[in-house]
Parts: C-alpha cells; sequence; structure tokens
C-alpha cells in the first residue's frame, strides 16, 4: 500500500511563479502534519505590499522542509534538498556501522617503525661493510656509537708481536655438548649456544654466547696471517667480555666446522637450528698455550675492554670447507689496528 500525495499548500500556489519548477516540486512533496501548523502561521504574517517578503517566505519554507539554497546557485528559487540529520551512537553492545568505522582516525604508528622508515629514507647510512663507503676506514662516522671504532686507543685484531713470555694461568674450558643455531647475519657465519658452556681465567667465569669465522683470519701473529679466524665469544655476570681467538689453516677437515657448514641456512638472517648437539672441545688445539691482551670487537661499535687470547696452535681445516666459506664472504677481516705500546703475554 502506497501513501496519496497531498495536493500543494494554497499559500504556497498564490506565492510561487510557475517558472520556478524546482521549488514547485519541492512544495508538492507531502507535508507531515505537525509541520502545516507553521507553514500557515508563516504565510499569515505575509503581505502583497512588504517588500522582500516573498523571499522571506521561501526561505522559511525550505527551513521547514529541510531545504538548503547551494551556494553557488544561480538562481535565486534554486533549493538544494541536503539530509542534515546525523545517525544516532550505536546503543551499547551494538557493532557501529560501517560509516562511523570509516570516520575513526588512523592508529598512530609504533616509533619502531617510524625508525625503521627513517633509516631507509636516509639509504642505510648506518650500514657498515668491510668495502666501499661503509667500509672500515667509514665505521666510525655511521653512527655516533660507532665513534670508537676511530678514535679508540685499544682497538683489535693486532699484530701479536713482541709478547712477554711468562706463566700464564691456562683457560679452563667447561665445553659441552649443546643445541645451536646458524645465522649468516650479512657480515660472517655466527653459531649461536646454548647455555652451559664457560670458561674460567683470572678467577672470572665467562658464559660462551656465540662464535663467528674470519677470513683471513684477523689476527696475525708476527706478521703471519692464517687462513681464517674462529672468535669464541665470552660474557661474564657483569658484562665483561672475553674473546678466544682460533687460527685456522689449511689442512685436514675439521668435523666443528663442517657441522656448522652442514646447517647452514639457505637466507641471510634465518637462525637455522642445528641437527644434533655440537661440542666446540673438538674445535680447541690440543696445545692450549695462548696470547693474551686487552683490545676490542672487531666490528662496530668495536667496545673496548674486551680481554683478548688467541690460542698459539692453529686449528687445521680442509680447502673444501675454507671454500665454502669464501663463497659466502671472500673477505670479512677489519684491517690491523696498532697496537699501541699494549702489554702483550704469551704463555711459555
Amino acid at each position: 500500500m502506497t501513501a496519496r500525495h497531498a495536493a500543494p499548500h494554497p499559500v504556497v500556489r498564490r506565492l510561487l511563479p510557475a517558472s520556478s519548477l524546482l521549488i514547485a516540486a519541492a512544495a508538492a512533496w507531502p507535508v507531515p502534519a505537525p509541520a502545516a501548523e507553521p507553514v500557515k502561521a508563516a504565510a499569515a504574517k505575509v503581505t502583497a505590499a512588504e517588500p522582500g517578503n516573498l523571499d522571506r517566505l521561501r526561505e522559511r519554507l525550505a527551513e521547514k522542509l529541510g531545504a538548503a539554497r547551494p551556494p553557488d546557485a544561480p538562481h535565486a528559487n534554486l533549493l538544494r534538498v541536503s539530509a542534515r540529520a546525523e545517525s544516532p551512537a550505536p546503543a551499547a553492545g551494538h557493532q557501529a556501522s560501517p560509516v562511523a568505522i570509516a570516520r575513526k582516525p588512523a592508529p598512530a604508528v609504533p616509533a619502531a617503525v617510524e625508525a625503521h622508515r627513517a633509516d631507509k629514507a636516509a639509504g642505510h647510512a648506518a650500514h657498515w661493510a668491510y668495502g666501499g663507503d661503509t667500509g672500515p676506514a667509514a665505521w666510525g662516522g655511521l653512527r655516533p656509537e660507532f665513534a670508537t671504532c676511530a678514535n679508540g686507543t685499544r682497538q683489535s685484531p693486532i699484530d701479536i708481536r713482541g709478547g712477554i713470555a711468562v706463566d700464564l694461568e691456562p683457560v679452563v674450558f667447561d665445553y659441552r655438548a649443546s643445541p645451536f643455531t646458524v645465522l649468516d647475519n650479512g657480515h660472517t657465519v655466527q653459531a649461536n649456544i646454548a647455555a652451559g658452556n664457560s670458561i674460567v681465567v683470572g678467577g672470572r667465569r665467562f658464559e660462551l654466547v656465540q662464535f663467528h669465522f674470519h677470513r683471513p683470519a684477523e689476527e696475525r701473529i708476527n706478521g703471519r696471517q692464517y687462513d681464517m679466524s674462529v672468535h669464541l665469544v665470552h660474557k661474564d655476570a657483569e658484562g665483561r667480555l672475553a674473546v678466544v681467538g682460533l687460527l685456522l689453516e689449511r689442512g685436514a677437515p675439521q668435523p666443528v666446522v663442517q657441522r656448522v657448514w652442514n646447517d647452514l641456512p639457505l637466507e641471510k638472517g634465518y637462525e637455522q637450528p642445528g641437527g644434533q648437539p655440537i661440542d666446540l672441545n673438538a674445535l680447541l688445539p690440543p696445545d692450549r698455550g695462548y696470547y693474551t691482551y686487552m683490545g676490542s670487537l672487531t666490528t662496530p661499535p668495536c667496545n673496548e675492554g674486551v680481554l683478548w687470547m688467541v690460542m698459539r696452535e692453529p686449528v687445521p681445516v680442509s680447502q673444501a670447507q675454507i671454500d665454502i666459506f669464501s663463497h659466502l664472504y671472500p673477505m670479512n677481516a677489519r684491517p690491523l689496528q696498532s697496537a699501541a705500546g699494549r702489554l702483550i703475554k704469551q704463555s711459555q
């Protein structure tokens, strides 16, 4: 069933010009009963002798009918009906309408995301490498926290020579078969070891955190450079670092090194779990004599205060094992740093 349209109001038909078709159409629209009385009251106040009353009447009619004159209307009698009613707020427990959801402000971008975007916009200026514009000579200027790479006074690696032969306390290795993961971090191959491996030196206990590889060996012994090196990084309860350096030279295959190569991840940045626990005792040389000095990390941020212990006896690795690492990193060794008169000790 449909509602029957009411005839235009008499006052509207008398006052509106015949040419104002849009006004007539608006007036012909059915007016609810409650709105009829205000229209009659407005019309009763209008007389033909009063100039401008017609325009005022049109405006009042437009207000009553919910009409608004567009600001750019070319004709004074042209009205455009606009919906001004706003949707009521949803009751508690009811989901907001799609329109209301669309009007909600976008969530704030996390600070970490903004920092990542800023780093990308800067062209990864903080990225460091072993060559080119971001090579070792530029490390100190890439970030404020890398400044020690340029102005430090006890940097590593060094050419270990002129060591004082003394009766050094042996390094006590407490290594055992442990789970591990292998990570290609974009600078080297690194193996992260589960807790439970440690060394004791100078009365302090250092927990093994990870070990990684360099080609060629970063440290030299009396000017001699080896094919590769392994750095076993330890940390004590106060956060102090101790690094055991192993020199690798061509010879027989090394089983621990091969275990790491077997579990190399297929992509950089992915941490590949090792197939079986690894025992680093099989990586250490039989002779545990060593050189020791105070130095730094050999990669940014080049923090100093690192206790270095470089094993005197090299560890053999096969040419095939060297070639596997060279395929990934042909050269990832920091140039030698000045010994700057540091005391170097060596076991007798």
